[in-house]
C-alpha cells in the first residue's frame, strides 16, 4: 500500500486537490515553487542583496539547504515533484528524464535588479502544461529560473513557501500555498497518508495503490515536447560595445525573425571605455526561433560573450 502525499510541497494537499478537488476538470496548466530552498535563496537575493553564494549559505545554517545542495538549487528536486503531479494532472507516465530542467545558481543580483526595474519577479518554477499549436500537439514539462509579474500571486510567495497554481477548464485558476518543508508540514502530510492508508485498507483489504485521477487503461500518449517547441516570453541580457548602431541591429534581427519585443532596457557604460548592458523581453515566441536569433546576436561584432537567458511565465490569476 503506497500513499505519497507527502512527497511535494510538503503541508499542501495538492496532490489530493488535484486528484479529487479538481476531478471534474481538464487540468490545462499548472505551475509552481515546489523547492522551497530555492525559493528562500532568491528572496534572500532579492530582499537582502546578497548574492548565490551568501544567500545558500544563509539556507544551510537555518537547515533549509542541505550539506550538498545540488538537488535544490539545479532543480532536482522540483523535476521529481513535478514528473509526479503532471502524471496526475495529465495522466502521463512518470517523465522525470524527459523534463527540461535549470538551476538557479547562475541567477545574479544584477539580473534581479534589472527584472525588478522592468516589473517582474524572477522564481523558480515547475511548469506543466499542454501545448496546441501548429508546431505540434504536446505537453511541457520543464524547470527553470522564470520571470513573472510582479502583480502576479506567485511573485508574492516568498521564502520557504511553496505554492502551485492549477488552472482546469472549468475552475479556472486555483491556487494552493503553504509551507512546502519542515518539521510540522510534513508530519502532517505524512500523517495524512497514514490515515488515508488506513481507510483505503478498510474497504479494499487487497492494498491496492491509491486511485490516481486517471484510469491505467487511460494513459495519455502525448509526447513530451522538447525545450525548443516551447513557447513562451523570454527575457536576455547581452554587453555590448558602446558604438551607435547597436540598438537597431538587435532589434533588427529580432524583427526578421518575427519576434516582437515586450520592453527594453539599456545601461550606459558608467565610464568611457566601458561596455553597455541591453535587456529585452518579448513577447511569446516559440524558443527555436529566439536561439536563432541569440545565435545571430552572439556573431555580431559588438556583442560580448555570455548572453544570460531566462524565460517569462504568464498567469491568469
Amino acid at each position: 500500500m503506497v500513499t505519497f502525499e507527502a512527497a511535494v510541497a510538503g503541508g499542501i494537499p495538492i496532490i489530493k486537490a488535484i486528484r479529487e478537488g479538481l476531478a471534474a476538470n481538464t487540468i490545462e496548466w499548472l505551475a509552481g515553487i515546489i523547492n522551497g530552498t530555492g525559493n528562500f535563496i532568491l528572496s534572500q537575493m532579492k530582499f537582502e542583496g546578497k548574492d548565490f553564494a551568501e544567500s545558500l549559505a544563509e539556507a544551510q545554517e537555518l537547515g533549509y539547504a542541505e550539506a550538498d545542495p545540488t538537488f535544490d538549487v539545479e532543480g532536482t528536486d522540483a523535476a521529481h515533484k513535478l514528473a509526479i503531479l503532471a502524471s496526475i494532472a495529465f495522466g502521463i507516465p512518470l517523465s522525470f528524464d524527459k523534463i527540461y530542467t535549470q538551476g538557479i545558481s547562475s541567477v545574479s543580483p544584477d539580473d534581479i535588479a534589472y527584472c525588478d526595474e522592468l516589473g517582474y519577479r524572477i522564481k523558480h518554477l515547475g511548469i506543466a502544461k499542454r501545448q496546441s499549436s501548429k508546431d505540434g500537439d504536446g505537453i511541457e514539462l520543464r524547470v527553470h529560473p522564470t520571470l513573472v509579474s510582479e502583480t502576479a500571486l506567485l511573485a508574492s510567495v516568498e521564502g520557504e513557501k511553496n505554492a502551485v497554481m492549477v488552472y482546469g477548464d472549468a475552475v479556472g485558476p486555483t491556487v494552493y500555498y503553504g509551507a512546502g518543508a519542515g518539521a510540522g508540514p510534513t508530519a502532517s502530510a505524512v500523517v495524512a497518508d497514514l490515515i488515508d492508508t488506513v481507510r483505503i485498507m478498510s474497504v479494499d483489504p487487497s492494498g491496492r495503490v491509491p486511485h490516481l485521477a486517471f484510469q491505467p487503461d487511460q494513459i495519455s500518449e502525448a509526447p513530451i515536447l522538447t525545450s525548443e517547441q516551447f513557447e513562451c516570453g523570454h527575457y536576455f541580457r547581452i554587453q555590448v560595445a558602446d558604438v551607435s548602431g547597436v540598438m537597431a541591429k538587435i532589434t533588427g534581427l529580432l524583427a526578421e525573425l518575427d519576434i516582437s519585443i515586450e520592453a527594453i532596457l539599456q545601461k550606459d557604460p558608467e565610464t568611457d571605455g566601458d561596455d553597455a548592458i541591453i535587456i529585452i523581453v518579448t513577447k511569446p515566441v516559440l524558443e527555436k526561433r529566439l536561439m536563432q536569433a541569440l545565435q545571430k546576436i552572439r556573431e555580431l561584432p559588438f556583442s560580448r560573450e555570455g548572453i544570460v537567458h531566462m524565460r517569462v511565465a504568464e498567469f491568469e490569476d
